[in-house]
């Protein structure tokens, strides 16, 4: 080998070490929730804390009214910090699973105005609980009834846009990843795609066992753990901990995000707090991205 060939492997090898040692890092961005920021403070001020302690991105709540709409947009431009993604606020109030059509129609009013608030930020997507199953509603009116409803929103997403998400939570709707992925697949659409939590799932299934199962669905993740523990006298306890503290593997959840080439934002969904709550928080994000 010649000295040329020599020196260009070795740059070559280096090069490859240097990439392969940094590849550990997942390509995704690291979210926060506008409401997990001091409520004291200014929009721009928060959007400008989020910043310094090292998120990137946020997620806004529903914004019904116009000027406080805007105000929100002014100060993710001034900071930098982009809205990427809205979370409905009426769904919970007013299911779309409802057999009430007063009750359906303030559901649907709320996510039109929820994809303007998109819009008007440049988000991508829109977070929306699709159902709730309970005594009154059977899980097959809740299947029949969302996706009926929410196929009247899908135009509206298109000409603006912005995809809906909807997410696995604790409304006994969606209990297993086989049963999500079919859901958002019936839709047949760009639109509607997979808003997936990885604490909501640890009660009866394992988060890296829905990514795989998901895939390409998913559009946007949240992050928070999970932990059972023992209970005095027997049984056991279920609680939201800090992250990394709970019974999450999150050395796997990273490995089977990495399989299905995630590439979006993963938004932490915690409990807040000041300047060094958050900075602590963030760290801990960086952990989970970083495969640690």
């Amino acid at each position: 080998m010649t000295r040329r060939r020599f020196l260009t492997a070795a740059a070559y090898g280096a090069s490859l070490a240097s990439r392969l040692a940094g590849s550990q890092r997942l390509p995704i961005r690291k979210g926060i929730l506008l409401g997990m920021l001091p409520k004291d403070l200014s929009y721009e001020e928060r959007f400008r804390l989020a910043k310094e302690v090292g998120f990137e991105q946020m997620e806004c709540p529903t914004i019904k009214d116009p000027a406080e709409a805007e105000a929100i947009r002014e100060a993710s431009l001034k900071t930098g910090v982009p809205i990427h993604s809205v979370m409905n606020s009426d769904h919970w109030k007013f299911p779309l699973s409802s057999p009430d059509p007063s009750v359906v129609e303030q559901s649907l009013e709320c996510m039109r105005i929820s994809l303007q608030n998109a819009k008007l930020w440049g988000a991508d997507a829109v977070l929306l609980v699709p159902a709730v199953v309970n005594e009154q509603i059977r899980y097959a009116e809740a299947w029949e009834r969302s996706q009926k409803h929410i196929r009247t929103l899908l135009p509206l997403a298109e000409k603006l846009q912005v995809v809906i998400a909807v997410e696995n939570v604790w409304n006994r709707f969606l209990l297993s990843p086989l049963e999500f992925a079919r859901y958002v697949d019936e839709f047949n659409s760009p639109w509607l795609k997979a808003y997936f939590d990885v604490g909501n799932v640890v009660l009866f299934g394992y988060p890296q066992d829905w990514i795989r199962t998901l895939g390409r669905r998913i559009v946007k993740i949240h992050l928070k753990d999970f932990r059972f523990r023992r209970a005095p006298g027997g049984g056991r306890l279920a609680e939201f901990v800090p992250l990394r503290e709970g019974d999450i593997d999150w050395k796997e959840v990273h490995r089977a995000l990495a399989e299905v080439g995630y590439r979006g934002t993963a938004t932490v969904e915690v409990e807040g707090g000041g300047r060094e709550v958050l900075a602590e928080i963030s760290r801990r994000v960086d952990l989970i991205l970083e495969g640690a």
